[in-house]
């Protein structure tokens, strides 16, 4: 099993050396994929058949069957998709080879020459790589198998600001070879400007040849989704009862807000303390640098803090790097440490143009979420534990439903732990633990075409049916986020299906392993033992981790 899921392993980073990068695969750093439909028809052709060897054998123990499952589901999953058209077409504002392609240059390392030689020879590459995805997607456009026109119009403005044409960060390219030694500069800076000129033309084809084809409806209907659901998930779920829960815990997670909010304004809103908040000088780091210092000084002192205590983190995973991302996009995201773990695991963040302020209890959550005891512990773990899991499980295995489900129950856990004792800070958990119960409502009820409830607990336009003007509307009232990371968000929901609920559904499921895990052990339940336990298990799609995790 393990063999066969290793020649995998080193198969997929050959035929995808983006993919080799983000997992910390060594030897591909200077090659980039081969976009064109025989590029993707070769990566399909190798997830068909590893799957049916994969198939084929015979599970000799427990964890075994645990990495024979996992593979089946995560792998089947792809040949399904490919199937349907997903894996060519899909194209958003997060998920799309073009972002890809910009995005593995920020994990790239520049200690030596030839760290800058293999960026050098990766950017005079983009130009062919563009060339046949620009092929792929012109070809399945003729299909019929787009996306909405939204999502081409607001990926050509992202363009732009990649490429200097417009925003404040300037030419993403250029900024990356300006601290190339200068032996090196101008070939480098050279390679650059190619590269960016080849994204400004993919821009211009992706507004004036793409988005006139795209679809006029931002919904993907019933079946789509219900794939993209399980993709992202792991699991097949109800999802009308799934969309009834989310106005649920939505209800009972702003309830809870108001009661917080109480403790910051006596008698006030949580618009009051909002306020009140965003007007205090000390929650405010003031700029980018002042930012990223504080997000490390606190992502720090927490790995120190739970070291022992609630986990036992190994050696290699008590470095975290906590970044400002050189884009204006919007987001925060956590990269995986390389397989040597020569480079750490990373933790992003990335403000938009429209951001006027860099607010620290806004983000305390976030940096529990991303960092410890969320993702760079999980997954930084998995990496580590050579000793327990199979390459593929450790580098390439990523269930949304499991990582994200984790990094959500990981900021409940922190205010369980009493980490959330200022109420400030706990106003800024609890928004964004509203904000993703209020995107289940969102993702589920745009695509499938759903109507608001009559008896919703929020009396919120009581049977319309949703769109995405509703959506951002909705998102708007649950949110106290700045208007340009909002909209970011609500266009990442539109284009991106099935993946915004996998945050509460994941957590949901969690938290339910976890009580049935207290049920069976009574007093002698330990939480340090049970989180070391689920987390040496690798990702896992939600189905086989729930009966993974009843055997605990």
């Amino acid at each position: 099993m393990d063999a066969r899921t290793d020649q995998y392993v080193e198969d997929l980073a050959a035929l995808d050396p983006i993919t080799a990068t983000f997992a910390g695969i060594a030897g591909h750093d200077d090659e980039l994929p081969d976009l064109s439909p025989d590029g993707f028809a070769a990566t399909e052709e190798l997830h068909r058949r590893a799957l049916a060897d994969v198939a084929a054998l015979e599970a000799a123990d427990e964890r075994e069957q645990v990495a024979q499952d996992a593979f089946l589901e995560r792998v089947g999953l792809s040949v399904e998709r490919a199937d349907a058209g997903v894996e060519r077409s899909e194209f958003s504002v997060i998920s799309s080879a073009l972002h890809a392609v910009r995005e593995v240059f920020d994990l790239m390392p520049t200690e030596t020459t030839e760290h800058w030689e293999a960026i050098r020879a990766r950017l005079a590459a983009v130009p062919a790589a563009l060339d046949g995805y620009r092929t792929t997607l012109t070809e399945e456009a003729a299909a019929g198998r787009v996306s909405a026109k939204r999502q081409y119009a607001e990926v050509a403005g992202q363009v732009r600001g990649w490429t200097g044409q417009e925003g404040a960060a300037g030419d993403y390219f250029e900024r990356a070879v300006a601290d190339a030694p200068a032996p090196l500069r101008d070939h480098l800076a050279e390679a650059a400007r190619t590269a960016s000129t080849a994204y400004a033309e993919f821009g211009r084809f992706v507004e004036t040849d793409l988005l006139p084809q795209g679809r006029e409806v931002d919904g993907v209907g019933r079946e789509r989704y219900q794939l993209a659901s399980r993709y992202f998930l792991g699991a097949s779920v109800d999802l009308e009862e799934t969309y009834r829960w989310g106005w649920d815990e939505l209800k009972r997670i702003e309830d809870d807000m108001a009661a917080t909010a109480g403790r910051i304004v006596p008698g006030g809103s949580v618009a009051d303390a909002v306020a009140v908040l965003d007007a205090d000088p000390a929650r405010d780091c003031g700029s980018r640098e002042a930012f990223q210092a504080w997000m490390q000084e606190r992502s720090d002192t927490i790995l120190a803090d739970f070291d022992g205590l609630h986990f036992d983190i190994a050696e290699p995973i008590r470095t975290l790097q906590c970044k400002v991302a050189p884009v204006n996009d919007g987001g925060a995201w956590y990269t995986p440490p390389s397989e040597d773990f020569s480079r750490p695991g990373t933790m992003w963040f990335s403000f938009t143009d429209a951001n006027e302020r860099f607010s620290t209890w806004r983000e305390t959550t976030t940096v529990f979420h991303e960092g410890v005891p969320g993702h760079h512990l999980q997954c930084a773990q998995v990496v580590h534990r050579a000793d327990l899991l199979n390459r593929w499980q450790r580098l390439l295995c990523w269930v949304s439903g499991h990582g994200e489900g984790w990094a959500l129950y990981a900021e409940r856990l922190m205010d369980e732990l009493g980490y959330f004792a200022d109420p400030g800070e706990r106003l800024g958990f609890l928004d964004m633990q509203g904000f993703r119960a209020a995107r289940v409502v969102v993702d589920i009820g745009v695509h499938l075409g759903l109507t608001v409830p009559a008896d919703n607990p929020f009396g919120w336009r009581p049977g319309e049916t949703w769109n995405a003007d509703l959506a951002y509307e909705f998102m708007r009232a649950h949110s106290r986020m700045d208007d340009g990371s909002l909209r970011f968000e609500v266009n990442r929901y539109l284009g991106w299906p099935g993946q915004a609920p996998s945050y509460k559904v994941g957590e949901r499921i969690w938290l339910e392993a976890r009580a049935a895990a207290q049920a069976r052990h009574g007093a002698a339940f330990d939480l340090k033992a049970f989180h070391t336990a689920a987390l040496d298990l690798g990702s896992l799609g939600l189905d086989p981790l729930q009966a993974a995790l009843a055997r605990l």
